[in-house]
């Protein structure tokens, strides 16, 4: 099975692409063209897996290169977007171009080539804060960041592709994903850099906020599970624990495992914008689970234990200084 990977230079991308590469799949990695010749996180596999891998640069935003680099492909899982909430509240420009935009280029070059499965990568952020819990995919959408908003409209594009043209399209809506490579612009390596730095006062933003988080590892199986089954054509599907844990609980649970004397305090400038602040998200995974053969294999705390490992073995690769966006 030849498959490509939007985003493969990225946090839950790389991973998926190693899980494809042990599955059997020939793996061709799309990463963002620089002129550093960088392949983000995957410059980080070992040389024999990342021989086993054909790279493609390019930019997602151009028709042209994605077009050329769906060709031949039987399945597309795209992952490449901007994801960070608050980068996009001052360029939201970047976020229609490279979410909606770079979302449609590849819904056209599959319909060109008449892709047999084609995986779109939604976000829990879409639904907003619960109405109410568990969140299933019949829950309204919201968008309460620019960010969220461009994800619900490349969601949108996606259906209308499948309901207009008849795609083998599925839509992948993964809740809060952790674990090894994540940036520093999430919560949960934000604190654990902030701990292994020696920091005795942990900055973050708000601590009552809700969150479902899926250790990476589960995550990119459900990626491959929901690509494995002919019943998720035309699907919207929750990855998701079912569970969920404030931002404060999770604070002092990293800190326990680290350095039981620090402290939390607020930053002001980590704080959203009061209605931009999503204050639940919990979600179902009952669709999941009827669809697939996917069930959660890792428990929050052993996730949050490979975590801490790796990140202790890479801190060098962090900017523990600085407010990361």
């Amino acid at each position: 099975m030849r498959a490509l990977v939007t985003g493969a230079d990225g946090f839950i991308g790389s991973h998926l692409v190693e899980y494809l590469l042990e599955r059997g799949y020939d793996v061709k990695a799309f990463t963002y063209y620089n002129s550093f010749n960088s392949w983000g996180w995957l410059d980080t596999l070992e040389k024999q897996k990342l021989n086993q891998i054909e790279i493609f640069s390019g930019d997602i935003r151009d028709p042209n290169g994605v077009k050329e680099a769906i060709k031949g492909m039987d399945e597309v899982f795209h992952l490449a977007a901007l994801i960070a909430i608050p980068f996009s509240y001052h360029s939201p420009d970047s976020y229609v171009d490279t979410n909606i935009k770079g979302t449609l280029n590849v819904l056209q070059a599959c319909r060109d080539f008449d892709t047999s499965k084609v995986l779109i990568t939604s976000t829990s952020e879409v639904y907003g804060t619960a109405r109410y819990v568990p969140i299933d995919e019949n829950h309204p959408y919201q968008g309460q960041s620019p960010y969220s908003a461009t994800k619900i409209g490349a969601d949108r594009l996606a259906e209308s592709f499948y309901r207009s043209f008849n795609m083998p399209i599925s839509i992948v809506r993964p809740f809060n994903t952790y674990g090894p490579r994540q940036s520093a612009r999430a919560v949960i390596p934000t604190i654990i850099t902030q701990l292994l730095d020696g920091k005795q006062e942990i900055q973050l933003g708000s601590l009552t906020p809700t969150r479902d988080f899926n250790y990476v590892k589960d995550t990119v199986r459900g990626f491959y599970e929901i690509a494995k089954s002919n019943k998720t054509i035309g699907e919207e599907i929750n990855i998701a624990t079912n569970k969920e844990i404030s931002i404060g609980e999770l604070a002092n649970e990293i800190i326990s495992q680290i350095n039981p004397k620090a402290k939390i305090v607020c930053d002001e400038q980590r704080l959203r914008p009061e209605k931009s602040e999503v204050n639940r998200l919990l979600g179902a995974n009952n669709k999941i689970k009827k669809l697939t053969d996917w069930e959660p294999q890792y428990t929050f705390e052993e996730g949050i234990r490979e975590t801490i490992d790796w990140i202790r073995n890479n801190i060098s690769k962090y900017k523990t200084d600085i407010y990361n966006i």
